[in-house]
Order: C-alpha cells, then sequence, then structure tokens
C-alpha cells in the first residue's frame, strides 16, 4: 500500500512540475528580447535608441543627450527623449530634461525658465522631477518645444536659467545632427526644427 501511494505520489509530482514548468518554458520562449541599444556621437552630442520587440510591436526610445559644466564646475546632462509610442512631431516633441546636483536651484512647479543666446530667448517653465532628485522637465506644450528646439539649433551654445538664477550654458555643437538622427530612428519629421 505505502509502494502504490509512493508511485501515486511521485506522479501526482511529475503532473504538478509538468504544470508548473511548462508555463514558464512558454513565457521565456515568449518574453520581450532587448536589443543592444545603438548609440552614435555628434560633435557634443550623443544619441541613444533602445528598442524592445515586444511581440506584438518593436518600442523604440530615441535619446539625444549632452554633458556640461556649470559656472562652479558641477556636472550636469541635457537630453531630449521620446519614444515611438508618443505623440510624434509635430503633434508632439521630446521631452527635455536638465539633470544636475544644485542646490541653489528652484524645486517646485512651474519654475520660470528661459533659453537662449545672444541672438533670441525662449520662456518656457519647468517642473522638478518628483523623486529624481536634481531632475527638471520642460512643461512640453508643442509651441514652447518647437521654438526651444529651433534655437537649440540656431545657437552655438545655449543659456539656460530657472526664475533668473543662471543653470548653465550648453554647447549645440552637433545637435542638429543628432536630432535628425532621432528622427530618423524614431519615425518622424525633422523638417520644421532641423531642415
Amino acid at each position: 500500500m505505502m509502494q502504490i501511494f509512493r508511485v501515486a505520489g511521485f506522479a501526482a509530482l511529475g503532473v504538478l512540475v509538468t504544470l508548473t514548468t511548462s508555463p514558464r518554458s512558454a513565457l521565456a520562449q515568449s518574453a520581450p528580447t532587448p536589443a543592444t541599444p545603438k548609440t552614435e556621437t555628434f560633435g557634443k552630442w550623443s544619441t541613444t535608441v533602445d528598442e524592445i520587440d515586444t511581440g506584438e510591436d518593436l518600442r523604440k526610445t530615441c535619446v539625444a543627450s549632452t554633458a556640461f559644466l556649470d559656472a562652479s564646475g558641477a556636472s550636469g546632462t541635457l537630453t531630449l527623449a521620446l519614444s515611438n509610442g508618443d505623440a510624434l512631431p509635430p503633434s508632439g516633441y521630446p521631452n527635455l530634461v536638465i539633470a544636475m546636483k544644485n542646490k541653489d536651484l528652484p524645486t517646485s512647479e512651474n519654475i520660470p525658465a528661459v533659453f537662449g543666446d545672444s541672438n533670441g530667448k525662449v520662456k518656457a517653465t519647468v517642473d522638478t522631477m518628483a523623486g529624481a532628485g536634481g531632475k527638471w522637465m520642460l512643461n512640453n506644450k508643442p509651441e514652447i518645444s518647437l521654438a526651444l528646439l529651433r534655437a537649440m539649433r540656431r545657437a552655438s551654445a545655449l543659456d539656460v536659467s530657472f526664475a533668473d538664477i543662471p543653470v548653465a550654458t550648453v554647447s549645440m555643437d552637433g545637435f542638429t545632427k543628432a536630432y535628425r538622427s532621432l528622427g530618423v530612428s524614431c519615425g518622424f519629421p525633422t523638417g520644421d526644427v532641423a531642415p
């Protein structure tokens, strides 16, 4: 009697093992496989395109970024990012984020910001990103974003200030080529910014 129980127990265990491992195997086979991100450099700007095949579509995240130093020597980055799942130009433009450690900069919502050079300025607002410590995101209204992107294309260096406090002067060397690369990678027209 004991042997019958053991055989039945092992048989039941075998069914349980089959039931618990089969779905995992199926999941492992159908799970998205991320590709190695593609990175290029254009002057002081770098682009990264990250692709994930979800099984239903190919999701791409396209990023252009440049590093800078503020007047005190603290480092920061200015980054543009969007996904081919987002509203694409001309309906929407890449999100702009400035990241840096500077305790003197304001942290709240709707902080007045000015971007530009001696040839023109673009007034906008930025919000501190909650939980991101040291990151500010442009309030991404299409008309403001378009004006800012055009100023970035035109300028050799972009002066940035938040609430009349200078943030940094950021090099735009390579920006135009980086922006065009984003358009090619994420499938949007760039003629309104970088003809």
